[in-house]
C-alpha cells in the first residue's frame, strides 16, 4: 500500500518497485560505499567546477563592464549560484565576454 502514488486507476504500476528502489538506493549511498574510481572522478569533478568557477569571476572582476555581454552582477550570481557542473562558467567565457 506504501506505493499507491505508483499505480494507475486501471491497476497497473507506473515503475517497477525494484527500479524505484534501485534509484533511491543510488540516491543514498554513503562516500565509504563508493568505489574508488567513483569517488576519483567526483573529486576530480568538484575541483575542475571549482576551478573553472574562480576562473571566471576573477576574470569577470578584471574586465571591464563594456567587454560583457550582460551585466557583472548578473554574471557573477549565475557563475556563484547556479550548480552548473562548469556549464555557466563555460557560458560565461564563450558567450558572456565580447570579442576585441
Amino acid at each position: 500500500m506504501g506505493r499507491a502514488w505508483l499505480r494507475k486507476p486501471s491497476g497497473q504500476t507506473l515503475a517497477s518497485d525494484s527500479r524505484l528502489e534501485q534509484s533511491w538506493s543510488v540516491a543514498t549511498k554513503a562516500w565509504s560505499d563508493l568505489s574508488p574510481r567513483i569517488r576519483r572522478l567526483i573529486l576530480i569533478g568538484g575541483a575542475l567546477d571549482g576551478f573553472l568557477k574562480v576562473a571566471a569571476l576573477v576574470d569577470l572582476v578584471r574586465r571591464p563592464s563594456e567587454e560583457l555581454r550582460g551585466s557583472k552582477p548578473l554574471w557573477a550570481a549565475a557563475i556563484v549560484l547556479i550548480n552548473s557542473a562548469g556549464a555557466v562558467p563555460i557560458a560565461y567565457f564563450v558567450h558572456g565576454r565580447r570579442r576585441p
